[in-house]
């Protein structure tokens, strides 16, 4: 299935990636995102506080995308909704189960794997789940960095 934006502005606020049925959603996730970053006057970074917030926000996609593949069954969609005050991510799947932390055992000390929401704990300013339609939607909001909120289109 072919990639799909949705965006009726080019600086549009709200930007929608339909994933249902693609391949390789990470890299088409961040993609998109750093797209959208780019018209929103993220990047390119202005300043160095500028570059860890797009740096951040690429990451908390891939990691909330990737749990969706892991353990969601796949992603149906990434929404990004940006306002001068906070970035929203939105990432659907058809798991109604809510994210839980994996428990680490110390045997697993040193393994890959089961760090996802502990990132995202860490970046997100807070995030959190909703039932849907068939599943759930996890999201996590990040602040505007006062920098790009200066730069935005008035919308």
């Amino acid at each position: 299935m072919e990639e799909r934006e949705r965006d009726p502005e080019p600086a549009g606020r709200i930007r929608r990636l339909v994933l249902d049925g693609t391949t390789d959603v990470v890299t088409r996730s961040r993609d998109f995102t750093r797209r959208a970053l780019t018209a929103w006057r993220w990047l390119p970074p202005g300043t160095d506080e500028d570059r860890e917030a797009a740096e951040d926000v690429l990451l908390l996609v891939s990691e909330v995308v990737a749990n969706a593949c892991l353990h969601g069954g796949g992603p149906t969609a990434l929404v990004l909704d940006c306002t001068p005050e906070r970035l929203r991510i939105e990432v659907t799947d058809g798991n109604p189960a809510p994210p839980a932390p994996l428990a680490r055992r110390p045997e697993g000390r040193g393994r890959p794997g089961g760090y996802g929401l502990l990132i995202v704990e860490r970046l997100a300013r807070s995030w959190g789940s909703q039932p849907g339609a068939g599943g759930k939607c996890v999201w996590a909001e990040v602040a505007c960095p006062p920098p790009v909120r200066r730069r935005l289109p008035a919308w």
